[in-house]
């Protein structure tokens, strides 16, 4: 069969599994997306062929096209259906837009003049609190599709949405915005405390998604996994920038060298979402929170705080699917000659770390140019992974330090007596590292790579080492 470049990128930068996946989640790839229209055979050979790599295949459902997205994505369905499969959607198209233009959804001022908050790259950002009108819109194109899969008998098993800049967002200008604005004082009764003001944006922002988009297909697929690009538990704060958002001193955050980690209200729960969905990238603007002269540190440092706060803070019972994504992501133009891509070698270390910290998956992304590089970086360190299937399904995550300056990093899932830890060292260091685990003093010998520790016994079962 003839398909699309990046689907023969994937087959080109990736092998078949050495190790089972088992019941484990696949992993997702940008460029593993949307093949086109298939026979019923081409798409259960193709399907097949991606998840002895361990991949989903996911397709895209486009209220704009709705009969042509059927007639691609449902043989796609039938074919992860009869291989027991979780079949794989994007839904991003149905989501926009809330503001569409329409001079109804604008903020309105004290003299009943509409206006625009400009500050996020999009001409029609208004009013958080004129969009009631707009959920029936985007509810329906979500429960179309929904209504279609479930008439041909097929239950969705993995639904994301990469819903960013739409919809109540309390950064950039939208406090001042929504302070002029006659509508927005009245449903914010506190607006002037920009904590209280957060709060009610994405308060609302939650409950937007649970009824046009988790609910619908909650009601439908009770066990369907749902959830949004960067909507996940946390602990009050955010460890990165959108390339939307602008880095401004008088939010209420933690101050980290340069860096400025936000204050961030809790969105998730009100999503009803049943994953988690952190973003891991190397947004270019971390390059300058740091000083340290190891350069990688400078990107690993943020991208594990990220992490780390998703993996700590998300049940175990919810499945979390981290974006991620390694050339320097959102870049300076012109370009800043001062600053490293991270390392390849880096990276790969903060994937190991990733999974031992709590994320389940990764899901990809990137522009087209990037796939080959992108793909054959991150594959092999999820395929490996799979060796360790029971530690990734049953583990529970003991290590969550993230040392403040270049140094030892450690991580790990206990199971039982055993734990499966990897150590990374951002400056030499051949000693053993003591480390409390379920009560005990566990030593972690020098040598990066993965290795298996009796906890009672405080020795590895074996000296080798897993690249």
């Amino acid at each position: 069969m003839t398909l699309p470049e990046p689907i023969e990128i994937v087959f080109r930068e990736t092998a078949p599994l050495k190790h089972p996946r088992g019941r484990r989640l696949p992993i997702y790839l940008w460029p593993a997306m949307n093949p086109g229209k298939l026979s019923d055979a081409d798409a259960e050979r193709l399907v097949a062929e991606l998840d002895r790599r361990g991949v989903g295949l996911i397709c895209r459902w486009d209220h704009n096209r709705f009969e042509d997205s059927l007639a691609q994505a449902l043989p796609v369905a039938r074919a992860q259906r009869k291989l027991g499969l979780p079949i794989n959607i994007d839904a991003t198209p149905c989501m926009y837009a809330f503001f569409n233009g329409d001079a109804s959804t604008a903020h309105i001022d004290d003299a009943g003049k509409p206006f625009w908050d400009p500050s996020f790259g999009k001409a029609d950002m208004g009013c958080p609190f004129a969009v009631e009108h707009r959920r029936a819109d985007i509810r329906g194109r979500i429960e179309r599709f929904a209504d279609a899969y479930a008439l041909a008998g097929l239950e969705p098993g993995f639904v994301f949405a990469d819903w960013e800049v739409d919809g109540p967002i309390a950064w950039n200008d939208a406090w001042e915005a929504s302070k002029r604005c006659k509508r927005c004082r009245e449903r914010i009764p506190e607006i002037g405390n920009f904590l209280a003001f957060q709060k009610a944006l994405y308060d609302l922002r939650a409950d937007m998604q649970r009824d046009v988009y988790a609910e619908p297909l909650l009601r439908r697929f009770p066990n369907v996994l749902v959830g949004n690009y960067g909507v996940y538990p946390h602990d009050g704060f955010r460890y990165w920038y959108d390339y939307f958002e602008r880095e401004e001193d008088w939010y209420p955050g933690i101050r980290d060298g340069k860096a400025l980690y936000r204050h961030w209200s809790d969105e998730f729960t009100g999503t009803g979402y049943t994953f988690a969905m952190p973003v891991v990238y190397t947004w270019a603007r971390m390059w300058n929170w740091y000083d340290f002269d190891n350069a990688d540190y400078r990107w690993f440092r943020p991208m594990l705080l990220a992490a780390t706060n998703a993996g700590k803070h998300t049940p175990s019972n919810v499945p979390v699917i981290a974006f991620v994504h390694w050339h320097t992501t959102d870049p300076p133009k012109p370009p800043d000659p001062a600053m490293k891509q991270m390392s390849e070698w880096a990276y790969q270390e903060l994937l190991w770390h990733m999974l031992l910290r709590g994320v389940d998956t990764f899901f990809l992304w990137c522009p087209a140019d990037e796939s080959a590089e992108e793909v054959r970086l991150l594959h092999p360190v999820w395929a490996a992974a799979q060796e360790y299937g029971a530690f990734l399904e049953k583990g529970r995550p003991v290590c969550f330090d993230v040392p403040d300056r270049p140094g030892t990093v450690i991580s790990g899932l206990l199971l039982g007596d055993r734990l499966l830890v990897r150590r990374t060292d951002f400056v030499k260091n051949g000693k053993e590292v003591m480390m409390p685990i379920a009560g005990r003093e566990v030593s972690i010998p020098a040598g990066t790579g993965c290795r298996v520790i009796n906890v009672q016994a405080g020795a590895p079962i074996s000296s080798e080492r897993k690249p």
